[in-house]
């Protein structure tokens, strides 16, 4: 058999993951604070993108001048004639010598000239310099810096202050100390007696609770600060893990009180602090911008829109591209005009195309979930990505994309899209559709908070109440649920609703 070579011709179809198609998936995902970092990144690199105004900053300037100047880029012109800066002018404007107005400033020279910034020193009025308040706000206090300033003021010696700041470096985001008495005796050169008298000294600081080895102890320093560390409290404090399986008589029996004097004194340790040092712990607080409204019509249905604030705000500078383009430009630079002109036009569709799919999926949410807006929780029906994108068409990986990290407001309050999808518990007597194990949730919660103390319910137990119900669920599905709520066993709330019943007798 010949061997030859010869050329043939084939037309085949392929997916091919471009640049432009990565973006749009990239987006359908992003947050909404993702959203608007990814575009201001891509103004900063595009020169053909821009910021659309706000609703407040969209209006013509020429409205903003009061003076009905329409040239603002004319200085205005001060009559400086007619202004009077001398230091007797200003001492009969405001009632007082110069002064007294600034008594500290050193840079006021006695003349009747107003000394002004010079350039580059920055000052009102100067738009090259504008003044950022966040350089001048104080910032947030540490605990070590706390903590510093207390053992400036407490401790004389050199040597204890050296200790002490060896134990204030060993702290952890608690608040507790975890070293070694031994090493840090060696490393600092002294006796591990001096770093016991230290550390008591640094226990009696704010925050109460501080520079303790253990939970008991940071309680223990906490009730001993109020007065209230007498020998029962202690031994309560000593037997910590009994106290967490609610074994209230062991308790009562080792601290030699009573049932009632033993649930004040839980309410006084619930009181406490076991983390004082997260007080002094930076928070960030983010807020959410919610992506979609839902509200009810007029006529009872429920309207669906998207969030005006949370879409962004880009413009493609068509003109600015046009009137480069007809200057003379090299074939380098026509080429990154004409890809920044593609990249602009492609992030524009696809940030529309993004408003589009988040508001099907929404919709569709809203469609299938409308029990949940009319009832609440417990109407709150099965429901899976695929059952979404089924009907709307999409491929299920795109509903997920869109799902996550997008909040929806509702009449019952917000809700993140990947609330409303939760599987289905089995159900019984022949029904098919099932139950929500959200709903299923909600449903465990209330039996158990309506429980009397003479009628807490185990685990079997509110499976047979869920049965009779029509919910199919297994005795370990309960517990499940009943510890992701952190809800805790039917023995242990038994020995703690008696416990409160007889305090309260």
């Amino acid at each position: 058999m010949a061997l030859s070579a010869k050329l043939s011709l084939r037309q085949s179809q392929s997916m091919v993951m471009t640049p432009q198609l990565l973006q749009s998936i990239r987006l359908l995902q992003f947050s909404q604070l993702e959203l608007d970092r990814f575009i201001e990144e891509q103004i900063e690199i595009n020169p053909l993108l821009e910021a659309a105004a706000s609703d407040e900053t969209a209006s013509d300037p020429k409205t903003l001048d009061v003076d009905g100047d329409t040239d603002r880029d004319r200085p205005v012109e001060w009559p400086m004639d007619e202004l009077e800066v001398s230091a007797g002018s200003i001492a009969d404007r405001l009632d007082t010598s110069l002064e007294n107005v600034f008594p500290d400033d050193p840079g006021r020279v006695e003349s009747d000239q107003v000394m002004l910034p010079r350039s580059g020193e920055g000052g009102v009025g100067h738009a090259e310099n504008d003044f950022d308040l966040q350089e001048v706000v104080a910032a947030s206090l540490t605990l070590r810096d706390h903590l510093i300033e207390q053992i400036a003021l407490t401790l004389r010696t050199d040597s204890d202050r050296a200790i002490a700041f060896e134990l204030v470096d060993a702290l952890d985001p608690n608040g507790y100390v975890e070293v070694d008495f031994a090493d840090l005796a060696s490393r600092v050169g002294c006796e591990e007696a001096d770093i016991e008298a230290v550390l008591g000294a640094l226990q009696a600081m704010d925050p109460p609770g501080v520079f303790a080895r253990s939970l008991s102890e940071c309680l223990a320093l906490q009730l001993a600060r109020r007065g209230r560390l007498d020998p029962a409290m202690a031994a309560l404090l000593d037997n910590l893990p009994l106290l967490a399986r609610r074994d209230f008589k062991a308790l009562s029996r080792i601290c030699g009180v009573g049932e009632a004097d033993l649930v004040e004194m839980l309410a006084e340790i619930r009181a406490l602090d076991p983390r004082p040092g997260l007080a002094f712990e930076p928070v960030g607080v983010e807020s959410v911008v919610y992506d979609v409204e839902v509200t009810e019509g007029d006529d009872g249905t429920w309207r669906v829109e998207l969030n005006p604030d949370a879409l962004p705000r880009v413009l493609v500078n068509r003109d600015y591209y046009a009137h480069v383009a007809r200057s003379g430009l090299s074939a380098e630079e026509k080429m990154f005009m004409s890809e920044c002109l593609q990249n602009a036009t492609w992030l524009e569709r696809s940030l529309d195309q993004r408003a589009t799919t988040i508001l099907k999926v929404a919709s569709e949410i809203v469609r299938q979930q409308d029990a949940f807006f009319v009832h609440g929780v417990s109407a709150l029906k099965p429901m899976t990505m695929k059952m979404v994108a089924d009907e709307i068409g999409m491929h299920e990986s795109t509903v997920s994309r869109v799902s996550a990290n997008k909040y929806m407001l509702t009449p019952r309050g917000m809700f993140e899209f990947r609330y409303f999808f939760t599987v289905a518990i089995g159900a019984g007597g022949g029904t098919e559709e099932g139950h929500s194990s959200e709903a299923v949730r909600q449903r465990i919660r209330e039996l158990i908070e309506g429980e009397t103390p003479d009628a807490v319910l185990s685990d079997d137990r509110l499976v047979s109440i869920l049965k009779e119900e029509g919910i199919d669920i297994a005795r370990r599905t309960v517990a499940k649920y009943r510890e992701s709520m952190n809800i805790a066993s039917s023995v242990q709330r038994r020995r703690e609703k008696r416990a409160l019943a007889v305090a309260g007798d």
